[in-house]
């Protein structure tokens, strides 16, 4: 494919705003990745179901790993980099996902922090059994999803089940 058959895209970034030309079929898990440089958003499956790719595209959740950077034109787009607040605090969710055993290895950490956020800003006080609906689409192999339920739970300010086999 010859440089005239690339696509002038403008994206927003945590703020940030990019002007590239891309390949149509540039996917926009790459875009983030390797033509910005921000790895926190991660590809697991390659085919939208682990939830890893996860970012905030206009304030939705989207599998970044099933989009195209061309249709992402225009748009403002929140990844794991850009949650945090301006200073570098960390906002409840991120906080709450240390404190509760939210994560181990890292791998689906990003994506399901992403989606934790979009649940809250979608409602700010879900009970178990929302959390655990709008959560099925991001997988993870390391921690059983209670330390992730905690950590929605305790972000949102309900009252959560000690972490067990933790003392004070």
């Amino acid at each position: 494919m010859s440089d005239t058959n690339k696509v002038a895209v403008k994206l927003t970034i945590n703020g940030q705003t990019y002007e590239k030309e891309v390949k149509p079929n540039r996917l926009l898990v790459d875009f983030i990745r390797y033509d910005v440089g921000l790895t926190g958003t991660k590809e697991g499956c390659s085919v939208g179901v682990c939830g890893a790719c996860t970012v905030l595209v206009d304030g939705k959740m989207v599998s970044s790993c099933l989009t195209l950077t061309p249709m992402a034109n225009g748009t403002d787009i929140t990844t794991i980099e850009g949650i945090a607040k301006a200073d570098g605090e960390l906002l409840p969710i991120q906080q709450a996902f240390i404190d509760q055993g939210g994560f181990q290895c890292g791998i689906c950490t990003p994506g399901q922090v992403t989606a934790a956020k979009a649940l809250l800003d979608f409602n700010s006080k879900p009970n178990e059994q929302e959390i655990k609906e709008w959560m099925m689409g991001n997988l993870c192999r390391c921690t059983g999803y209670y330390g992730i339920i905690r950590a929605i739970k305790a972000a949102s300010g309900q009252e959560v089940e000690p972490i067990p086999g933790a003392s004070d």
